[in-house]
């Protein structure tokens, strides 16, 4: 798979139940010409499968990953769990200039980390803030998750607004 995230994300979805090109798409928030341009990719490289299954509304298309793919998800996982686990050394020992070295090789991966919830969102606003940066010079805004850090300020209210101190819950629906 390369340095292709969203083929990571998109086959981490299957693997947790998306099955549908529409739940697919909700769940990974790629745009749909794209996601089918992956999900083509995917079933060419043997990652996934399509299975056209009869339903009470007529013929649907089930998608889902094949063992070799679900043996390549396991694998990426864990190298991202690595690099995570580098870019957490390198925040602790204090090392501004390795870590934002670190997070510049490691730039097109940030967005599966977090898919993955692989990185701890809190240490990773931190490092941010160590280097004086702001996250939207590595993850697109569309992609930050919501933190609510009881107040903290990592730079990305800028434009004087305030958090209202509610909750923010998605119950699926």
């Amino acid at each position: 798979m390369e340095s292709e995230p969203k083929d990571l994300i998109v086959l981490g979805a299957i693997k947790r139940g998306a099955k549908k090109f529409d739940k697919i798409q909700k769940m990974t928030q790629i745009e749909p010409e794209e996601l089918n341009s992956i999900l083509e990719q995917l079933e060419n490289r043997g990652f996934i499968k399509a299975e056209e299954k009869k339903g009470w509304f007529g013929r649907k298309i089930e998608i889902s990953a094949t063992e070799k793919g679900s043996n390549e998800l396991d694998e990426r996982i864990h190298e991202l769990q690595t690099k995570w686990e580098q870019m957490s050394l390198l925040y602790k020992s204090g090392d501004k200039e390795k870590l934002k070295q670190e997070m510049e090789n490691n730039k097109s991966i940030i967005p599966s980390m977090m898919f993955f919830g692989i990185m701890d969102m809190m240490m990773f606003s931190m490092m941010f803030s160590m280097m004086g940066m702001a996250m939207s010079d590595y993850v697109a805004p569309e992609n930050m998750p919501e933190v609510n850090d009881g107040g903290m300020d990592d730079g990305s209210m800028d434009d004087g607004s305030m958090d209202d101190g509610g909750f923010d819950f998605d119950i699926g629906f």
